[in-house]
């Protein structure tokens, strides 16, 4: 069984981490929860309290992680804080370096702006966030026309807040097969997905 991490933090956006969480959680349950462990991280014990108030209570804790093959970093007005702290961001960096796969959804992409890993690289985030992103990625490839774009071999990002669904369910697509992508967005009756890859 494969490990994903989803990341929150204190002002996460909330559809950043639920949306993702969803598709991947459903992707499980349509298997007899045999492929993916989906868990929720953050940084130290206790609740994290999401945009607009909305408390979550993570299942570890960063310093608890073993093993992880895949990795969501959501963004939301948090992640300005989550750059600002260095051993948060060692953590991260050192994870986003592990796995098979990374993606980020909206402001997300500021972490791996700033841990270099979207240097010389395209990427997508939210439309409000490309300004902050060129002084983070300078040589980072903005790509504000798409909904999201694979950055490298391992690393995807998403544009705003919805779009963390559609990479979601394009990497399960990747990952695990178009039939259980289709699956998926059938049960959660995501039209988008549907309407464009139905049999």
């Amino acid at each position: 069984m494969k490990q994903l991490g989803i990341l929150i933090f204190d002002d996460v956006e909330v559809l950043d981490f639920a949306g993702p969480f969803e598709v991947f959680s459903v992707a499980n349950q349509l298997t007899d929860y045999k492929i993916l462990a989906v868990q929720t991280l953050a940084y130290g014990q206790g609740p994290i309290r999401a945009k607009n108030g909305l408390q979550v209570l993570p299942d570890k804790s960063l310093e608890q992680l073993n093993q992880l093959d895949f990795l969501v970093l959501p963004g939301g007005d948090g992640s300005k804080n989550v750059i600002q702290n260095p051993s948060l961001m060692a953590s991260l960096q050192n994870l986003v370096s592990q796995t098979a796969w990374t993606m980020s959804v909206c402001s997300g992409s500021r972490i791996l702006g700033k841990s270099g890993f979207l240097d010389h690289k395209p990427y997508c985030t939210h439309q409000e966030v490309f300004d902050s992103m060129a002084s983070l990625v300078p040589t980072g490839i903005p790509k504000p026309e798409h909904r999201f774009i694979q950055s490298d071999s391992r690393i995807w990002t998403a544009a705003g807040i919805s779009a963390g669904i559609d990479l979601a369910i394009h990497l399960v697509e990747l990952t695990f097969g178009k039939e259980l992508a289709l699956a998926t967005a059938t049960y959660m009756e995501y039209t988008p997905y549907t309407n464009t890859h139905a049999r």
